[in-house]
């Protein structure tokens, strides 16, 4: 029987400092921080509309998730699929 590899749990801080040192070696400083700011933005928009998508199935309106309107009216950003961070995404250590 093959043992699986443990993955190990990092804080958020050493996740995103450990994607910093590995941007850090290809980007130009003075252009790192509007990469890392995308993603932050990234991360707190797609947050926000996951939040959204589980209140609209939580009201018993999933026929409405993805309408953009649902999203729209609570100031969340709608995310197609290639613009979300997903689970797995969210769990994945750098």
């Amino acid at each position: 029987m093959a043992a699986k590899a443990k993955m190990k749990e990092i804080s958020m801080e050493e996740a995103l400092w450990k994607s910093a040192d590995k941007l850090r070696g290809s980007v130009e400083p003075s252009k790192y921080k509007h990469i890392i700011l995308s993603l932050f933005f990234l991360k707190f928009a797609s947050d926000k509309f996951e939040a959204q998508r589980v209140r609209i199935i939580a009201d018993g309106m999933e026929k409405f998730v993805d309408n953009i309107a649902f999203y729209t009216k609570d100031n969340v950003f709608y995310l197609p699929q290639e613009s979300k961070i997903t689970d797995e995404e969210r769990g994945r250590s750098f």
